[in-house]
């Protein structure tokens, strides 16, 4: 077997983490499979990769359907980021608590006596992104006789230059498509060329919705090219007339539309960063999380699935069994667990390394009126070392870090620290798996799994610290998983450490 071989009538057999297939070839190699992979179908597939323990390969042709797989609606669009569409949710709840079972196959003997919550699913299924990304680009292609001056829509999933034209977003709410379709429309008529991101050329960029689930209050964010020459351009408005009369339009037709960003991109991505210049109503809009509002501005972190964030973070709160000590949230963002577990400890730390975070996170405590929580620019394993020798105990600690999970030098510390419960709360199964493993003194370098097939090797494997048996000890007690991205591969794990 070789790169670009076809291999026939190959049966899906499960999703792993990642959303890939998993599949077996003829000579007992796993199979990762990318491009939509569904269990139980029988498909063509082609090779990408051939390595000593598996083989990777696309979706070349489906033989036969999957028998799960349903017809969605006629006026919903399948794309990258919502491909457990044809997936019905419940299977897609049971997929996702099968995997996280499997990532912790690893601990199996230390899950003996761990209570194991049943998957908590997402409030909405469809419609509850209160952010959104669209993006604006072109397609040029001799090979494939195609010449696509404007499109609007979504990154093709691993092709940074390819977008797909989108209709209709089935993850966001009705008020989101309808102002997406205006803005596609005024942007057509506006003869302003769309961005090509390997000439660096043309005028719009990247369009970001964000639409508070509670209040309804909505910020369109604009991303132009900030090197765009308008006097190339052969038309009658400059890039401000123009932009003002969308505005203009906009901010009359939506009474929910509060704010209204343009962002003068000079770099290669597409992404909410760069200097913005407010064009209309207010700088921020506001949005509730159990009881207690949060402002949001254009470059703010805030979970976009408003209602299963809700269900996340009481999650949280039903781990913690010692309450009304010292907290730390680390890897804290915004400061939201912080905040909305602040009623119950004395002191809340709240750290986090990005500044602007911290500082959106000490305006929403101030405007909730708390006052006992205390914002940290720090990374963790500084705090942690300076914490222990300055302050000395905490009673309970929330770790929420990025995918690349834990810090390892930061995890001795984070034990030292001698809390009661650790609860950590992870997007990551792979990276949750491998920081509780380096905390209970486990060595799990030589494991294999069909889960982490991809996602273990992929990751970059961090050194296991060896952790000093002179360390409090910590059982695994409870583990509850959490969907709060239905039709996507993404999930969240909430898992309680107490100290034996």
């Amino acid at each position: 077997m070789k790169k670009h071989d076809i291999l026939e009538n190959i049966r899906i057999e499960k999703l792993i983490f990642g959303g890939s297939g998993l599949a077996t070839a003829s000579d007992g190699r796993k199979i990762i499979i990318s491009g939509g992979a569904i269990p139980d179908a029988i498909c063509d597939l082609r090779i990408t990769k051939t390595k000593k323990n598996h083989i990777e390969a696309q979706i070349f042709r489906t033989v036969k359907k999957s028998p799960l797989e349903v017809a969605i609606p006629s006026n919903w669009q399948l794309y990258g980021g919502c491909k457990w569409l044809p997936i019905p949710y419940p299977k897609q709840l049971e997929i996702k608590e099968q995997q996280i079972t499997e990532a912790f196959h690893f601990l199996k003997n230390e899950t003996v006596d761990t209570s194991w919550h049943q998957i908590i699913r997402s409030p909405d299924s469809e419609h509850y992104r209160n952010k959104v990304e669209f993006s604006w680009g072109k397609y040029i292609s001799d090979r494939e006789n195609i010449r696509d001056e404007y499109r609007f829509g979504f990154h093709v999933q691993g092709q940074f230059d390819r977008i797909e034209d989108c209709w209709y977003c089935v993850l966001a709410d009705e008020v989101t498509n309808q102002i997406f379709r205006d803005i596609d429309t005024m942007a057509r008529k506006s003869n302003l060329p769309t961005y090509d991101p390997k000439t660096g050329i043309g005028f719009w960029r990247h369009l970001v919705i964000r639409r508070a689930k509670k209040t309804g209050e909505t910020m369109i964010i604009f991303s132009v090219n900030g090197n765009f020459d308008m006097a190339k351009v052969a038309i009658s408005n400059t890039m401000e007339n123009y932009l003002t009369e969308m505005v203009q339009q906009l901010s009359k037709k939506y009474e929910s539309i509060a704010s209204i960003y343009i962002l003068e991109n000079t770099g290669k991505a597409d992404i909410v960063q760069w200097n913005q210049v407010l064009l209309y109503g207010e700088t921020t809009i506001t949005d509730e999380l159990l009881g207690l509002t949060f402002e949001i501005q254009p470059k703010s972190f805030f979970q976009v699935n408003t209602l299963g964030a809700e269900k996340l973070y009481q999650s949280v709160i039903d781990s913690i069994h010692h309450k009304w000590g010292v907290l730390l949230d680390l890897y804290a963002g915004t400061g939201t667990i912080g905040i909305l577990l602040s009623q119950g400890f004395k002191k809340v730390y709240s750290v986090e390394l990005v500044t602007s975070s911290s500082q959106d996170g000490n305006k929403n405590a101030i405007r909730n009126n708390i006052t006992n929580v205390e914002f940290i620019n720090e990374k963790v394993e500084d705090f942690a070392t300076k914490f222990a020798s300055e302050w000395g105990k905490a009673d309970t600690i929330v770790l929420d870090p990025p995918r690349d999970g834990l810090h390892p030098s930061a995890i001795p510390n984070i034990l030292g620290f001698g809390a009661r419960e650790i609860i950590y709360v992870s997007c990551n199964p792979a990276t949750l798996v491998r920081d509780i493993s380096i905390m209970l003194g486990k060595n799990m370098s030589h494991e294999t799994s069909d889960m982490d097939a991809t996602e273990i090797t992929s990751t970059d494997k961090q050194k296991e610290n060896k952790i000093s048996e002179n360390l409090p000890k910590y059982r695994i007690s409870d583990i509850t998983p959490m969907d709060m991205f239905p039709h996507t591969h993404h999930i969240e794990t909430v898992v309680r450490l107490e100290r034996i």
